[in-house]
């Protein structure tokens, strides 16, 4: 329970629906949404469309997306694969003939075809109650008429100004400050494109052909034709799951990291619950170590499972996660992995997540992301499109599972998550951040479901991140926090602020939805 003596916020109670996102223009158009008649995807899309605009650095129509979706009285989830794919030319002969080893955030072979608008046609025609031309309006409206830069978009968008430069964006130069209005007037031609064409209207035509000639401009593989396949790419995918306590937990299946959560939660609930308490060093401890087994795996064998086989099913059983945790101990660090080095996936920390309850219990999880900040910075100027930059991931060594290749998915950070009990969905949640997020969901359900705290305490509590070998702890962890995991062997420096997660509870003995929303972002749950 919050002492309401210090500052924070409360969790947010409603009845019939509730939005949670991490801007306020997107949670009230959600809302919105709900209100006239919608149902939870018809407000998801409507709320990332207009994160698309509003948060820039995160997300755009130019990245990608997956999403969990629960319809009320099926017992049953659904998930969206909507990442994009390399160009057709994308060979892995064509980069070493050019004696390119790597690739560069800004280049334009960082950019795979956007999914973003695939998969949120394919979801809407699946289960949605309204379309593309009435659930774009109020994106439409803040791109043409103009938003003001909130505190946490403000504060990062300077970060990006080289790379903008850079990749030929000199309209969101200078950054602006906090507070500013911010118009997007070709972004806003765009969107009523596709809100009148569907998505034919961005990957066929003039946006399409911007797009390219953009990419081409600067030394990319990228064709029309490339697009024009890359309207129909999103898919249904099997979600998988783990039981855990008396829930299941689900996640998109790879190439995305959500296997990594799952795994998590695996070897923790091995090792029980830790006695000393939701910022003990023991439970802090015991995360880090999981923590740094699952990634190891993650960089060992998460990639398309179109072109690589991907060991899910062993990844996930429990003779596995047993065994790992066995390797865990309560006295000391792992000098060693005993495996494949720690992760070579750079860190990054913009996405955009939100989660969705309408009035008759569907529930969404949504995710959508540039990747890095303002994505490869390569903007196509005459349709203000922003472009990811997903394939920074992809490798060149060969025979790894992640190697470039035609068409080829690379592994993805972006997961949204949902929670079940008897098969019936009790939470859509997620924590964004990139190469953070399974840390950051296994880290929130913990705290929730087993630690005791509140669903918005959940998020407030101190975060901290094993990478490259260190441990990055937030400001919120007392030196004498520090020390102790410095004693167990544990590099500790600072680090974060970590990612940016929401959720909702669906209590159904109470009928009373209850929502938490990121402290570190913008935005807030509402619901009514």
């Amino acid at each position: 329970m919050r002492d309401f003596h210090f500052p924070g916020r409360s969790p947010v109670y409603s009845v019939h629906g509730m939005a949670a996102t991490s801007m306020p223009g997107s949670t009230l158009a959600a809302l919105d949404v709900l209100r006239a008649g919608g149902n939870a995807l018809d407000a998801a899309v409507a709320a990332v469309a207009v994160q698309c605009v509003i948060e820039p650095a995160s997300t755009g129509i130019g990245g990608d997306c997956f999403c969990l979706y629960a319809p009320a009285g099926e017992k049953k989830v659904y998930a969206m694969n909507g990442s994009g794919r390399a160009p057709a030319a994308a060979n892995v002969d064509w980069y070493e003939s050019k004696g390119i080893t790597s690739i560069e955030d800004t280049s334009p072979h960082a950019v795979t075809v956007p999914g973003a608008i695939s998969a949120w046609e394919t979801l809407l025609a699946r289960f949605g109650t309204r379309g593309l031309d009435t659930l774009l309006q109020q994106a439409i409206t803040y791109a043409e008429k103009g938003h003001p830069i909130h505190p946490k978009v403000g504060r990062d968008w300077p970060g990006s100004a080289e790379k903008l430069k850079k990749g030929g964006a000199d309209y969101f130069l200078p950054p602006p400050k906090v507070g500013d209005m911010f118009y997007q007037p070709q972004l806003a031609a765009t969107l009523k494109k596709i809100a009148k064409e569907g998505s034919k209207g961005f990957y066929e035509g003039s946006v399409a052909a911007d797009i390219v000639a953009t990419l081409r401009g600067r030394g990319g593989l990228h064709t029309e034709e490339d697009f024009f396949n890359g309207r129909t790419a999103a898919q249904f995918v099997e979600p998988i799951k783990i039981g855990w306590k008396d829930y299941e937990v689900w996640a998109c299946p790879p190439n995305g990291q959500g296997l990594l959560t799952l795994m998590l939660l695996g070897m923790l609930e091995k090792l029980g619950t830790a006695p000393d308490g939701p910022l003990g060093t023991t439970r802090v401890h015991r995360h880090i170590e999981a923590a740094r087994l699952a990634y190891r795996d993650r960089d060992a064998f998460l990639a398309d499972p179109g072109q690589v086989s991907v060991p899910v099913d062993h990844l996930l059983s429990r003779d596995y996660l047993n065994a790992q945790a066995g390797l865990i101990r309560d006295d000391r660090a792992m000098p060693h992995l005993p495996a494949p080095g720690e992760s070579a996936i750079p860190v990054h920390a913009d996405t955009v997540y939100l989660c969705v309850v309408d009035k008759d219990g569907n529930a969404c999880s949504f995710i959508n992301s540039l990747f890095k900040g303002f994505g490869s910075g390569i903007l196509a100027k005459d349709s203000g499109v922003m472009l990811q930059n997903r394939g920074y991931g992809f490798r060149f060594d060969r025979g790894h599972p992640n190697t470039i290749a035609p068409n080829k998915r690379p592994m993805h950070t972006i997961i949204p998550g949902m929670v079940t009990k008897d098969s019936e969905a009790v939470m859509p949640y997620g924590v964004m951040g990139g190469h953070y997020q399974p840390m950051g969901h296994s880290w929130f359900l913990t705290n929730f479901l087993e630690y005791g705290l509140d669903i918005q305490e959940a998020f407030d509590l101190p975060r901290i991140f094993p990478y490259a070998g260190k441990v990055e702890a937030e400001r919120g962890f007392t030196p004498a926090m520090i020390d102790k995991l410095s004693r167990l062997g544990h590099e500790v420096i600072e680090g974060g602020p970590h990612g940016g997660g929401q959720a909702i509870w669906i209590d159904r003995k109470r009928g009373v939805l209850c929502g938490g929303s990121e402290p570190r972002k913008d935005g807030l749950a509402l619901g009514y």
